[in-house]
């Protein structure tokens, strides 16, 4: 999957400047932005905030808070003006996107305090699109960005939110800023940069919507895979990622991870849930592994990182594996994490229809 980040945000930031720039002789200062306490001039001036923060923030690798710096302008400075402070910063995120190795990350609070080159891009989008769209509505402009664009936003940073046939009014109205037929309106939102689980060797770093339809359809999802991977196992979990997605129901600490070596970046295998915890605080967890990557204790780590992490949660009360009877390694790699085998469990599971080529072994952890 091609980093489309950079370009993104150079439609985003042109679109916008190209219609700002039409209205740049009228006041700005004296007009409300939309449903915003803000100003018009004041939004603009948020824009290119946000903008060289995502930037220094990616360019810095700042690790613990952002970057304590901000943009001061010069006095008299006109909309004109204002409109190339936008093109400038625009142009930096551009480029730290562009040049932002795979694995780098940076601290951003929302939700999972650290984003990737892909999450700072779709957050500089978003707030270019949302708070145009505030602009143009308080000075009573027409303004719809391609359709590209919003879709970029939501398979990055709202996986929560069930996608619907116009991209960018499902994102205005995830965004608290338009209504749907079939949707209550929202008053409160947040987005979702994707969760890393950290273990010793590795990082569990979450497939998003965008990187799953990529796996889906064939793709390396974004991720440097080692050479005999990804699995088919792979991209059939990238599907069920996709069901849920579609269906409004994905979330992504329950969704999918690709098990990524730290020492080269290489994605190895892949592990994650079968869905959501059900009234029980049960979680089902599935992973595989690239045949030449297996023996080395991988799929152990990534397993025992990923149910504590799941565990630690109030809504998780047991993490549990199924595998086929004759599945022995997979057995052996549970019980190192922690798994015992729950003979109650296996004869639910054949009596739900779960049987394979023979009776399947059941291991639970809690915590």
């Amino acid at each position: 999957m091609r980093n489309v980040g950079g370009e993104r945000v150079q439609e985003a930031v042109a679109g916008s400047v190209a219609l700002l720039r039409t209205v740049t002789d009228r006041d700005w200062e004296g007009v409300g932005a939309g449903r915003l306490e803000w100003s018009c001039r004041a939004t603009v001036l948020h824009i290119a905030s946000d903008l060289i923060a995502y930037a220094g923030q990616l360019a810095g690798r700042a690790q613990s808070a952002y970057v304590p710096f901000g943009i001061t302008l010069d006095d008299g400075t006109d909309n004109d003006g204002l409109l190339d402070v936008v093109e400038t910063t625009g142009a930096l995120l551009t480029a730290a996107v562009r040049t932002a190795p795979r694995e780098a990350r940076a601290f951003h609070p929302y939700p999972f305090r650290s984003a990737n080159r892909e999450g700072f891009a779709a957050m500089g989008v978003a707030e270019v699109l949302l708070h145009t769209h505030d602009i143009a509505e308080g000075l009573g402009l027409a303004y719809e960005p391609a359709p590209e664009l919003a879709e970029f936003v939501l398979t990055r940073i709202f996986p929560q939110v069930r996608p619907g046939p116009d991209h960018w009014r499902t994102l205005l109205w995830a965004t608290g800023r338009g209504e749907l037929p079939d949707r209550a309106a929202l008053t409160e939102w947040r987005w979702h940069n994707n969760l890393v689980v950290p273990a010793d060797r590795l990082t569990l770093q979450g497939v998003t919507p965008a990187s799953a339809a990529d796996l889906a359809a064939g793709g390396d999802g974004g991720f440097a895979w080692v050479e005999d991977g990804p699995c088919d196992g792979t991209r059939e979990a990238a599907k069920m990622v996709l069901k849920a997605y579609e269906g409004g129901v994905h979330r992504a600490e329950f969704g999918v991870f690709a098990l990524v070596r730290r020492e080269d970046g290489r994605a190895v295998g892949a592990m994650g849930f079968h869905g959501a915890p059900d009234e029980d605080g049960r979680v089902e967890i599935g992973y595989d592994l690239t045949e030449s990557s297996r023996g080395n204790g991988y799929a152990t780590e990534a397993l025992n990182a990923l149910a504590a992490h799941a565990l630690a949660r109030d809504d998780v009360r047991a993490v549990i594996a199924i595998i086929d009877h004759d599945n022995v390694p997979s057995q052996s790699v549970v019980t190192r994490a922690g798994f015992t085998r729950a003979a109650l469990d296996e004869e639910r599971a054949t009596s739900e229809g779960r049987e394979a080529d023979g009776p399947l072994r059941v291991y639970v952890r809690t915590a």
